[in-house]
């Protein structure tokens, strides 16, 4: 039973549209939503696997036969993180204008764009062009897919889905790796990065095709005002037609008639989530994009510090599948603030490891806690924010951390070189520290097993 603190705030769906929400979620888990659930995972499955190719790409590229200057590498792994942050706040107000649905569609196809247009280039200008064009694309996706699945999934499983999601979708990241070391240095005339750049396009496009045949969520319909689409949708979950008179209010209205303590509280959570984001890629971005870095500053050779890298990458994916057992059955608050303080102690002990084993296992603890973090988070995020504002506001969130992430490699690499290791996991401890007290002391109460706003 919930302690009385816990309870659900009132919900908007309980004035504005409380048949459609609360019948949404009374309905039994179902085909629809499971199919729901493949198709947004292998939405989050094309996106990892572009962002993870990225960094593979990075080492490709300083090498011979498409050799980059330092300023060109360094524009080309900044690029999809630019993009992120100006696509991610872009398509997230497309998806409270038009639709969760559409929205996410649009982003996968700008991705496909992305992701072809780079496998045809032959200079540097042109690749590091597409790939700010993927990241406009990529930077949406994951903020859109928590928003469709908190909208849509039953309170109960709501957290639950979002991290198997989550925990599928990061293999990923040695899918596509796997797949451009099997076709290097070629396979039918065409280098290893190409294939793995346009199989990525592929799966794209095949999310997006796939998505136009789910229904858009009868949740935000609903909130759009636009009542018969939404009782539609419902009946494909298995909802009966509602014979009573439904009330609603399309959402450019209620935006402007919410009273001033709502719009503040709305104002207030987004403050809270926008720094949480910022200090997020510190610790989330930061470490497994810095690990082989380390290893190497550590006196390890060139080739244990790549197969420590490859290692770690299976912490987000054993991080989100146990996780998924749990964490509908504990606060988000409490989760995220377990994730931080196990990342800080983790990171102080990954800076002071010496042997190759036992900087593996911290190091994939601590990639695991850090993907338990980032997905709680996005669930939090959904959760908080009410659904007429949920896709714009959490992406605007999401974009900031974007932004924040193409600095990211350039102070750690700064920090190690000038200063040494502990000053870099000085500052993974001090912003996840700050998220920790930020998210105890002023962070609104998640809705585990609760129906959203």
């Amino acid at each position: 039973m919930l302690r009385k603190s816990e309870e659900a705030e009132p919900s908007p769906d309980s004035q504005a549209q409380p048949s459609i929400g609360a019948r949404l979620d009374a309905l039994p888990f179902c085909r629809l939503r499971l199919a729901i659930f493949a198709v947004t995972t292998l939405a989050l499955f094309a996106d990892i696997a572009e962002v993870a190719l990225g960094n593979a790409l990075g080492a490709v590229f300083q090498a011979p036969p498409r050799s980059m200057t330092r300023t060109e590498l360094s524009l080309f792994l900044a690029a999809i993180f630019a993009g992120g942050a100006v696509g991610a706040p872009g398509f997230g107000l497309l998806g409270d204008r038009t639709g969760r649905r559409f929205a996410l569609q649009a982003a996968l196809l700008v991705v496909a764009i992305g992701s072809i247009g780079a496998a045809a280039s032959d200079d540097a200008t042109a690749l590091i062009g597409f790939r700010f064009l993927s990241g406009l694309g990529i930077g949406a996706c994951p903020p859109l897919i928590a928003a469709y699945l908190a909208d849509v999934m039953p309170p109960r499983l709501r957290g639950t889905m979002v991290c198997l999601c989550a925990g599928l979708a990061f293999l990923g990241a040695p899918a596509i790796i796997f797949l451009m070391r099997a076709t290097t240095p070629s396979f039918l005339g065409l280098e290893g990065w190409r294939w793995a750049l346009s199989s990525g396009a592929i799966l794209a496009v095949v999310a997006a095709a796939l998505l136009s045949l789910l229904p858009e969520s009868p949740r935000w319909l609903a909130a759009a005002g636009r009542l018969g689409e939404a009782e539609a949708a419902l009946r494909r979950f298995g909802g009966r037609k509602h014979d009573a008179a439904v009330i609603s209010v399309p959402l450019s209205t209620s935006a402007s008639a919410a009273d001033t303590r709502e719009t503040l509280t709305v104002g207030k959570r987004l403050l809270l989530l926008c720094t949480l984001y910022a200090l997020a890629p510190w610790a989330t971005i930061g470490f497994p994009l810095m690990s082989g870095a380390v290893m190497v500053q550590k006196q390890f050779s060139i080739s244990d510090s790549v197969v420590a890298a490859g290692l770690i990458m299976f912490g987000p994916v054993i991080g989100n599948l146990l996780m998924a057992l749990v964490i509908d059955r504990i606060g988000r608050r409490a989760s995220l603030i377990a994730s931080a303080v196990a990342m800080i102690l983790l990171g102080l002990g990954f800076a002071a490891a010496t042997e190759f084993v036992t900087l593996i296992g911290i190091g994939i603890a601590f990639a695991l806690c850090s993907a338990i973090y980032a997905s709680v988070l996005g669930v939090y995020a959904a959760e908080i924010i009410p659904t007429a504002l949920r896709s714009s506001r959490t992406s605007l969130a999401w974009g900031i951390g974007r932004l924040v992430s193409v600095f990211v490699p350039l102070v750690f690499f700064a920090l190690i070189h000038q200063i040494g290791l502990w000053a870099m996991f000085g500052l993974i401890a001090v912003a996840l520290g700050l998220s920790a007290v930020l998210i105890a002391s002023v962070g609104a109460r998640g809705r585990s097993q609760q129906p959203v706003a």
